[in-house]
């Protein structure tokens, strides 16, 4: 049994662990609902420019559109996003097994990829990776990023799409359900309007746009699919900041449960050896009464 010494120690130590614990777990809940709100109020505005893309994609002028061509896809661009800090529970490690999946089904299917990577502990994974190509990795975006750094994203996305260099791109990101519900998913933004179903309608070949229709839609496509990335962001980051808390909770809950059972282990201690002493004590003065 370790002495009561070793015990106390072991108690201040995790005493000091459990303080900061403690203290992550309330800066991730005050960050939580900040990133809460934030995704909320602007989920209703991506849901509704993935239908208007949906829609649009099936207007015959449209279907000719650089960024609504859809094609075999033989190479794709996939957009990960991640966190640059750990401590935040199975938050990467769900995305990085997503991701490996992605690469095995691509590898399979003989289709060729290439990585743009979101978040430091993207980037560390990626890199440990043989025969990955990775165009870009940002780190340390604000909780909400600015306009550079998305349009940044965004803008290489579109030219490789437009080019024909990829004939897809998919945002593997995890998306925000509750406080206590996240999960890691794969979403496609190009060919825009391709991952959400309308139902069917009569032909649209007798729509106009004015002043044409490319020009238009340079604007409207580009403008919604920045919408999506943005939400797959701030979703990422709400669930980051929800899975870090409650990692933290359990660390504090564990470092308690720990300290209770390190007291007693103490306090047993303490009282063997106080038993010691008495029972040494009681056969000193038996000696010498004998």
């Amino acid at each position: 049994m370790p002495s009561t010494q070793a015990l106390k120690g072991r108690i201040r130590t995790v005493k000091s662990t459990k303080q900061i614990t403690k203290a992550m777990q309330l800066v991730a809940a005050s960050k939580m609902r900040r990133a809460q709100e934030a995704t909320k109020a602007s989920d209703a505005y991506t849901e509704a420019a993935r239908g208007l893309l949906a829609n649009l994609s099936t207007h015959t002028s449209v279907k000719a559109h650089p960024l609504f061509v859809q094609r075999e896809v033989k190479t794709r661009l996939l957009i990960v996003i991640a966190s640059d800090r750990g401590m935040a529970g199975a938050f990467n490690s769900n995305l990085t097994r997503l991701y490996a999946q992605e690469l095995i089904a691509d590898d399979k299917k003989n289709i060729k990829n290439t990585t743009i990577t979101i978040g430091r502990k993207a980037a560390q994974f990626v890199s440990r990776l043989k025969d990955t190509q990775v165009l870009g990795s940002y780190q340390d975006l604000p909780d909400k990023p600015d306009s550079s750094a998305l349009h940044a994203i965004l803008d290489t996305a579109r030219n490789l799409f437009v080019a024909g260099e990829v004939d897809a791109v998919d945002l593997i990101y995890t998306d925000y359900v509750s406080s206590v519900v996240q999960q890691a998913k794969v979403r496609r933004v190009l060919p825009a309007g391709s991952d959400f179903t309308v139902e069917a309608t009569t032909d649209h070949a007798d729509v106009t746009y004015e002043p044409s229709t490319e020009e238009v839609l340079d604007g409207v496509a580009y403008r919604l699919v920045g919408a999506q990335l943005y939400q797959a962001l701030l979703d990422s980051r709400a669930s980051e900041y929800s899975m870090r808390m409650m990692a933290m909770k359990n660390a504090t809950d564990n470092a308690s449960d720990l300290i209770d059972d390190l007291t007693l282990e103490m306090n047993k201690a303490r009282q063997s050896a106080i038993t010691q002493e008495l029972s040494e004590i009681s056969g000193g003065v038996e000696a010498l009464n004998d």
